[in-house]
């Protein structure tokens, strides 16, 4: 996870967090345009995202879901005005970007996939997002009617040729996903959180909820593509997790999803 020291936050930050910021080593840790964030070197350090107003209320009641199942942070602070604002304690340990974990992917991948599959049997009866399949699927077929499609960011293995071939890829399997396991949502590399190999939690849980777990291996095996720039760790992904609970058709509707963003 990348750090930058900083002067500042440049966004006005609410009065209850600025003792947690005055004195304090501030780094900017910000990975997408949507939001910023800021790991606060004090007490073990804490991570402050800033994004528009309304955006991270989800993440914040999902973040602390998880962290009532022991797979994630403690959220600290949530605020909305005229931007939103979630504080929360920074897991221990170093995301599987980091460098001694790619260098043994196969240790890496197995670990992911484990991991992935424990928490695709987690009891989710309590959990306060309870269709994410719904919504994932309202999603992509809003932004196919819109014109989002955009699919630079997969590999040719899930390449569709056009945004009507993928929408009919979609429209003809979206009834066989279901929502039957608790989603990461975004199970990519840099949002798990090992400490010396040993899972310590999971970060940017803004996708998560109850849903179909196809969607969590597409994105697992869309990392070892993106992160290692290779597939030829797909098939051990797979059969780590389980080959009794994974449909390859299925993790190809949803990379029709996908691809409509």
């Amino acid at each position: 996870m990348k750090k930058t020291l900083i002067d500042k936050i440049p966004n006005k930050v609410p009065q209850e967090l600025k003792h947690l910021i005055a004195g304090a080593d501030i780094y900017d840790s910000s990975s997408s345009p949507e939001a910023r964030v800021y790991f606060i070197d004090r007490d073990g350090g804490y991570y402050l995202k800033c994004a528009k107003t309304g955006t991270l209320e989800k993440e914040a009641k999902m973040t602390q879901y998880f962290h009532s199942k022991n797979l994630g942070a403690e959220v600290l602070n949530y605020s909305s005005n005229d931007h939103d604002w979630l504080l929360t304690k920074a897991v221990v340990g170093k995301d599987c970007v980091d460098n001694e974990y790619l260098a043994n992917p196969k240790r890496l991948y197995d670990t992911i996939a484990t991991e992935l599959r424990k928490l695709h049997e987690i009891d989710y009866s309590d959990c306060p997002v309870m269709n994410r399949t719904t919504e994932y699927l309202a999603k992509a077929e809003n932004n196919y009617r819109t014109g989002n499609y955009d699919k630079s960011s997969f590999p040719d293995s899930f390449g569709y040729r056009s945004a009507e071939q993928a929408h009919e890829v979609l429209s003809a399997g979206k009834d066989a996903l279901q929502s039957k396991v608790l989603l990461h949502g975004d199970y990519c590399l840099p949002n798990i959180i090992l400490d010396n190999w040993k899972f310590s939690g999971f970060i940017d849980l803004d996708c998560a909820g109850v849903g179909d777990r196809h969607i969590d291996l597409f994105w697992g095996v869309w990392t070892l593509w993106f992160n290692l720039k290779t597939n030829q760790y797909r098939d051990r992904f797979l059969d780590a997790y389980g080959r009794d609970k994974v449909d390859e058709e299925l993790i190809k509707v949803v990379a029709a999803a996908e691809v409509f963003g």
